[in-house]
């Protein structure tokens, strides 16, 4: 413990830094258990896209979905987040969605909105796209 305070007392950003860092994680914890979005990975998303006729949205831009995306996935334009026009999902307010993004990471914004619009079942896919090819998972081009 001497050391530690020792440490802290000569290297004061670095010592900052890491205590900056570990809030930031306890953060991010706390914020995913709270939230109505929950991430499912790839074998879940799977199971709900089976079993349950979950509908996918990609969020990605109109090239990136051109290149590539998950079967029976249906695009969300940029303008369509932008503005919160969801009135082309409301026939699917009943079933669970999916949104997914490349990587993972700008789709929670995207189904807060969603979930705030009324959509009861709504959930992010853990890695994007991008976890989805890696997981070897067919894709449309």
């Amino acid at each position: 413990m001497q050391q530690v305070i020792e440490f802290a007392g000569n290297h004061p950003f670095l010592s900052g830094a890491w205590v900056i860092l570990a809030i930031m994680l306890v953060y991010s914890y706390i914020n995913s258990a709270f939230s109505p979005v929950k991430e499912l990975g790839t074998h879940e998303a799977t199971l709900q896209i089976n079993k349950e006729d979950a509908l996918v949205l990609d969020i990605r831009p109109p090239a990136d979905f051109k290149k590539g995306h998950i079967l029976g996935s249906r695009q969300l334009k940029p303008e369509e987040i932008r503005e919160a026009d969801f009135s082309k999902l409301e026939k699917h307010k009943g079933k669970p969605i999916i949104v997914a993004c490349a990587m993972g990471n700008s789709a929670r914004k995207t189904a807060l909105q969603l979930t705030k619009a009324g959509f009861p079942n709504v959930s992010v896919l853990k890695g994007g796209v991008n976890a989805w090819t890696g997981a070897g998972l067919p894709v449309s081009k």
